[in-house]
């Protein structure tokens, strides 16, 4: 049995680490989606009540009754940040996936060997 050279555990190592670090990625994605999603459906519920209407919103530990154009704005506000981050995990996550299957080939070629010469 073949022993595993230190320099392919060592990039066995890194392709772990670069695993957790797309999972990573990954959650925080959909973390940002679902409050995307929910920040929408709160623009869409606002959008039915008279612009006079009462509204509250969170702040911190306490609701405070605030004008439905603020609420919305602030929202609206929210979903161009949380979609801005979203891009940038995306090429993180695009990056990072690339320097994973480059790894991955790079193992796996070192563990084949070089591949036998058709005589």
């Amino acid at each position: 049995m073949n022993k595993i050279s230190p320099k392919i555990q060592n990039q066995v190592a890194m392709l772990q680490q670069i695993q957790t670090q797309l999972q990573t990625v990954a959650g925080q994605k959909a973390q940002y989606e679902m409050a995307v999603r929910e920040a929408k459906r709160a623009i869409e519920e606002l959008s039915d009540l008279p612009d006079d209407g009462v509204v509250f919103m969170s702040v911190g530990t306490v609701m405070m009754q605030k004008k439905k154009d603020a609420v919305t704005g602030n929202l609206t506000e929210k979903i161009e940040t949380l979609e801005l981050r979203i891009k940038s995990l995306e090429k993180q996550e695009t990056m990072l996936q690339g320097k994973f299957e480059q790894l991955q080939s790079s193992i796996k070629q070192a563990l084949e060997g070089p591949a036998p010469s058709a005589s």
